[in-house]
């Protein structure tokens, strides 16, 4: 077997109130002022406000950072580099979902490695020689798994472009994954960051660098995916699938982050980029049109996935068929959108669409070989 690399962040804690451990790695660390990235969203909702209550109480030092969009732009970064370097501070808390986050580790990234300074250069597997400022990562979504993965992805408004930017400086020293923070998250966002989850676990386990080690990981998420995520979003306080679905997106991250993805996510991003559509939702919408595709190459393990969901396992048409369809049926079960034309996707889009999808990062961790007409067939079949 060819040489393998695992990459984890150093230290993680899960569940309920976990939160209240902040103080403690802190003050372990010897950090002294902390720099806050989050958003305006989740300042006025309160949600940060339960973390900076903590740092409150045990007198922490702190500076607010909240100028972070739903895609997170060059601009927000440049402007976050020149307001932690500003602020004095020696540490990152990066509190929200997969934006603030995100964020964070560009700035991070960048204040330690300013010959990155233009943010554009970050695009790819960016050679940096020094870790981030120390990140505290602290989700308020179940999705991302940002917190433990060495990718993010900033906006390029210019080029009209997601950049994934792959760097293994990049990752949180530690992650606190506490479903409480999750719980006021809206149905729609819960829906959409729980089917983000799923499209991590299932192209992690079939793109072309999966081995045993990650198998594991997505068929351990796939799994707990299948139990909770309608929990999570019809019934919002539920604890048990709130914590189920922290858990599985996190499990997903460790995955996806050393073996890569697949083309729904080189699809995804440009809908991002063009239209600001939500990772989340632009995910859902393509996950059962690619698994569609990927199935000549990939559907020896759809019976694995079939399994984890609580289906027959086994192999065949119909197995692939079922599997598929359980995924559909998820995701209108949880409110997404099922066609590119419900969520303002312009027909005449398509083909600038698939061919900056082609050229993205995730691309050639298909599992099947990909041309632009491929990918401009499947964008098709989800527009009509």
């Amino acid at each position: 077997m060819a040489t393998k690399r695992m990459i984890l962040n150093e230290t993680s804690y899960f569940g309920p109130g976990a939160r209240n451990v902040l103080p403690e790695e802190i003050n372990r660390r010897g950090y002294k002022r902390a720099f806050i990235v989050t958003d305006q969203v989740l300042l006025e909702s309160k949600v940060t406000g339960l973390v900076l209550q903590i740092l409150d109480q045990n007198k922490i030092a702190y500076q607010t950072y909240s100028n972070v969009k739903q895609n997170p732009t060059i601009s927000n970064v440049k402007l976050g580099v020149d307001a932690f370097v500003k602020s004095g501070a020696d540490f990152i808390i990066a509190v929200g979902g997969g934006s603030p986050i995100d964020a964070a580790k560009a700035i991070g990234i960048i204040a330690n490695n300013p010959e990155y300074a233009d943010v554009r250069s970050l695009e790819g597997f960016a050679a940096t020689k020094h870790r981030s400022i120390p990140i505290i990562a602290i989700p308020t979504t179940a999705g991302t798994a940002a917190e433990v993965t060495i990718n993010y992805v900033i906006t390029d408004e210019d080029r009209v472009k997601k950049m994934v930017c792959i760097d293994t400086n990049d990752i949180p020293v530690v992650s606190i994954i506490d479903p409480e923070l999750m719980v006021s998250m809206p149905k729609g966002l819960t829906a959409a960051t729980g089917m983000d989850a799923l499209t991590h676990a299932i192209e992690g386990y079939i793109t072309k660098g999966a081995w045993e080690m990650t198998d594991f990981m997505e068929l351990k998420a796939i799994s707990l995916i299948a139990r909770h995520l309608r929990n999570a979003v019809l019934h919002p306080s539920d604890m048990d699938a709130r914590s189920g679905m922290a858990l599985a997106q996190y499990i997903a991250g460790m995955g996806f982050s050393n073996v890569g993805l697949g083309i729904v996510h080189s699809m995804a991003h440009p809908l991002g980029a063009f239209y600001d559509t939500p990772h989340g939702v632009a995910n859902a919408l393509l996950l059962p049109y690619v698994m569609e595709f990927n199935a000549q190459a990939a559907g020896s393990k759809y019976g694995e996935i079939a399994i984890a969901m609580g289906l027959s396992g086994g192999s065949g048409e119909n197995v692939i068929r079922a599997v598929i369809d359980a995924v559909r049926q998820l995701s209108r079960d949880i409110g997404i959108p099922q066609k590119l034309r419900e969520i303002g996707v312009k027909k005449e889009d398509l083909e600038k669409l698939a061919e900056a999808a082609f050229q993205d990062v995730c691309t050639p961790g298909n599992p099947r070989e990909v041309t632009v007409a491929d990918i401009l067939d499947i964008y098709c079949k989800a527009f009509e």
